[in-house]
């Protein structure tokens, strides 16, 4: 057993000189500097100094070698990103103690990214190498914590361009790859007691080119005995313009809303986009609330065109995933009941109030032809300009013109921030007109808009406002409309008054909440007036949820008043929520019960909630009844995986017994070949991992790698900072990367591809010999031949190392030094079993 002997005589050598050097810095004090000599490795190396690998570096206290590290910036105390930096030795170390430090190597570029005023420092200069000489600023400093692997930069404030803590420079904004796209929805469903049958398919395509986006929206749907409808809501050419942060479209979309109604138009529109700027200077998204008395279809349509659709059971609902298309403008709102019947509604959608921070400004330019939903009109040319200016602190001043052949318009307002009292808007627009069959008109339209939050009542007025206009008022769409070259758009109605609140109340974490909104408008020409309230409570006790909410709406349609109808509609509804997750885990039940008018009563009992190891599944189960000799039941699953999502329900009352059925999902077409994915929104991240196959997502465990290792990554918010981390411990044993985390800032409708470059294959610990019998000397560095990446290992004191990432043959690579001999290469082998448990294998090379 001589090499056990020789091991046991080396381990004790360490171990003398080890407790040599600690006594005597113990009882010896000297003023010599510390260091580490490498000669004591020749101890562990069979005292052979020749095998001695070059650690001068590491001679000096707290040393490393330079070279590129991944490390944790953090300016000023604050963390901004994780990335490879490159380090060089500090040529200002003071030479008679031989100290070598770390710098960091910083272009101009990246220093004035990190809100470093460069240009007022004439003497910061690049070298060769293109690092900046960064010292040169008073008081600055870095300090690189290698063990942390987390570089801290310190700057004087004086040195640093006042920005928004969470601004991000343009400089960091991604195009993403060239790819093209197609998002798609589609529903079926067939109702087996009136042999009805309904199609319905969404189709939103896109193609990136650089900065450029080509994007379409275009439906289809067929019903059973009657010919197929096609139709594009739009087709545009977009980009972004990072130099004056604005966006510009070419093609069919529609006008902002906020000082005009939105219009659709055909042509040009260049605006400020508003997402570029940090997230405490922007907007916010509507919320759709109601209450259905059966199984009910939801219809959202915006400027003419249906935005969303989506199938509610009895009972109140919310519906907080909708995003308006083409601008702002009203939500019109259908709940069609399995029964037959309809309730209409309406949901004022703007940005309110119009306020912008001292000397911000916003724009926009819009330019072509006014763009009908619905058959053919005479081509009009139109010119729409507006604009927002932050006066002072408090003040904000906007104004816009609309100018065609047959409509004028000129607005002004201002918005004043009252401090405690919430935020007051007020304008004014005067209008030019003439319809067709009618004399010539005018009119002014004046308009009071309020918001406030009331943090210590917990009340919300997200939207309250009044517009009152004169009789000879009309909008450019009203007037344009008029010259259908069928008539279908013609209609005398002018609107005078409209009055919309939104009030939200928080009544403390134990007491629930309330919400109040209300609409009441009529007009000029035909007396039509629409009203709607809904009043709800929201409220908890021990995990059981409740919900009772009020509502009433009398809408009124038809132009004519033989033709006109109107309704009035009014519902009470209770809901309650248990868990039962005490005895099936993410299960609930729930009752309802909806009291509508006139005398009708529906209960409904449920029982559902989500299933699988990643909760991908979602599934319901329902029976109801009603006093008027009505019943109903459904039963529906939902999927949602990686690749997208499929539904299917089947539901039965007494006039249907419908199954209807559902998928949606992306495809993306790229340079590596197609990826299936969930709906892309305005921004997506493309994950290749090749290699990393059935790879989750940590923050999200239904995105999954494919068997190629990629994936999508749908919602990633443009302009905006978003992490990108792969879950280890969904990776196999033949998988291991140094990198889980990327970070990305994609431009508005970019395919951000993140690229993950693992060690894939087998891991091992490797004993490597000389051909004299002696292990590799300690310290050794060890690389796999051939490999284009390959993360050097360092061979331990006895000649064992740790590799990863392995074919179950290959070539090692050895080196402790840059003289004759003291490198060498090792051919490896590895079987089954050598494997261990831990998945680890090992195996002996002998080095020459």
């Amino acid at each position: 057993m001589p090499i056990e002997h020789n091991n046991t005589f080396r381990l004790s050598t360490i171990c003398i000189a080890i407790i040599t050097i600690m006594t005597a810095s113990i009882h010896t004090k000297v003023n010599a500097r510390e260091f580490f000599d490498p000669a004591f490795i020749s101890s562990v190396n069979g005292g052979d100094t020749s095998n001695i690998p070059d650690l001068s570096v590491y001679q000096s206290v707290n040393a490393q070698a330079p070279g590129d590290y991944r490390v944790d910036v953090v300016f000023n105390g604050r963390y901004l990103e994780t990335k490879n930096v490159k380090f060089i030795t500090d040529t200002r170390s003071n030479k008679l103690d031989k100290k070598l430090n770390l710098i960091p190597c910083f272009t101009l570029d990246v220093l004035s990214q990190y809100g470093v005023r460069v240009k007022s420092f004439p003497e910061l200069k690049e070298s060769e190498q293109g690092c900046s000489n960064f010292d040169i600023i008073p008081d600055s400093k870095t300090i690189f914590d290698f063990a942390a692997q987390r570089l801290d930069i310190s700057v004087p404030q004086a040195a640093i361009s006042t920005v928004a803590n969470d601004y991000i420079p343009p400089e960091k904004f991604d195009d993403g790859i060239n790819a093209m796209f197609v998002n798609y929805q589609f529903n079926g469903s067939q109702d087996y007691k009136s042999d009805n049958e309904y199609y319905s398919l969404n189709l939103e395509s896109g193609i990136n080119i650089g900065p450029w986006r080509v994007r379409n929206l275009s439906m289809w749907n067929k019903s059973k005995g009657e010919s197929d409808h096609f139709d594009s809501a739009y087709l545009y050419l977009q980009r972004s313009l990072r130099s004056i942060s604005s966006n510009l479209i070419i093609g069919e979309s529609s006008s902002l809303s906020g000082i005009f109604d939105s219009v659709p138009f055909s042509g040009v529109q260049l605006a400020t986009d508003t997402s570029m700027l940090p997230e405490s200077m922007r907007g916010y998204a509507p919320v759709i609330r109601g209450i259905a008395k059966t199984n009910a279809r939801v219809v959202i349509k915006q400027n003419g065109y249906q935005v969303y659709q989506t199938y509610v059971a009895p009972g109140a609902f919310e519906i907080t995933d909708m995003y308006p298309s083409g601008g702002s403008g009203d939500l019109y709102v259908t709940v069609e009941e399995s029964d037959g019947s309809r309730q209409n509604f309406i949901v004022p959608f703007a940005v309110l109030p119009v306020m912008l921070r001292e000397k911000q400004f916003e724009y926009e330019i819009t330019s072509g032809k006014y763009r009908p939903y619905v058959g053919t009109i005479d081509d009009t040319p139109f010119t729409q300009a507006t604009a927002k200016y932050g006066l002072t602190s408090s003040a904000t001043i906007f104004g816009g013109v609309q100018a065609s052949a047959k409509y004028q318009a000129l607005s002004s307002g201002i918005g004043y921030n009252l401090a405690s009292l919430g935020a007051l808007s007020a304008d004014v627009t005067q209008a030019w007109s003439k319809k067709r069959y009618d004399d010539k008109t005018s009119g002014q339209s004046w308009r009071l808009r309020y918001g406030k939050n009331i943090i210590e009542t917990g009340t919300n007025f997200t939207i309250a406002g009044y517009r009152y206009s004169t009789k000879g008022f009309n909008t450019l769409s009203e007037v344009l409309n008029t010259y259908a070259h069928d008539g279908y758009y013609y209609s005398g109605r002018s609107l005078r008054n409209r009055t919309n609140f939104t009030l939200n109340q928080s009544l403390g974490r134990a007491h629930g909440s309330v919400s109040i909104s209300a609409l009441v408008e009529d007009y000029w020409d035909n007396k039509r007036t629409n009203k709607s309230l809904s009043l709800g409570y929201n409220g908890g006790w021990r995990g059981i949820n409740y919900y009772l909410g009020y509502s009433y709406s009398r809408y009124t349609w038809g132009i004519y008043s033989s033709s006109r109808e109107s309704r009035n509609d009014q519902r009470v509804a209770l809901t309650i929520s248990i868990p039962l997750s005490n005895w099936l885990p993410n299960t609930y039940a729930s009752y309802q019960i909806t009291e509508s008018s006139p005398g009708s009563t529906d209960q409904y009992v449920s029982v559902g909630g989500i299933a699988l190891e990643d909760n991908n599944l979602d599934w319901n189960i329902q029976q109801g009844y009603s006093n008027r000799e009505y019943y109903s039941g459904d039963i529906r699953g939902a999927y949602n995986g990686s690749r997208g999502s499929v539904s299917a329900g089947y539901s039965y009352d007494n006039n249907s017994r419908r199954f209807d059925y559902g998928a949606n999902g992306s495809l993306i077409a790229h340079a590596d070949g197609i990826t299936l994915g969930q709906n892309i929104s305005n921004a997506a991240v493309l994950i290749k991992a090749p290699g990393l196959d059935n790879v989750r997502l940590s923050s999200d465990s239904t995105i999954v790698t494919d068997g190629r290792g990629y994936a999508i990554v749908p919602y990633i918010t443009p302009y905006r900072s978003t992490d990108i981390t792969l879950d280890s411990t969904s990776f196999g044993e033949e998988m291991e990367l140094m990198q889980t985390t990327q970070r990305v800032v994609p431009t508005r409708g970019a395919i951000v591809r993140t690229n993950y470059a693992g060690n894939i294959g087998l891991r091992a610990f490797i004993h490597l010999k000389t051909p004299s019998g002696r292990e590799v000397p300690f310290g050794a560095m060890v690389t796999l031949s051939g490999a284009a990446k390959s993360q050097a290992s360092i061979v331990s004191d006895a000649g064992m190392v740790y590799m990863t990432g392995l074919q179950p043959t290959g070539v090692l690579t050895v080196s402790w030094g840059k003289k004759a001999g003291q490198q060498c290469t090792a051919i490896y082998t590895l079987s089954a079993g050598q494997k261990k448990n831990s998945g680890v294998s090992q195996a002996e090379a002998l080095c020459r």
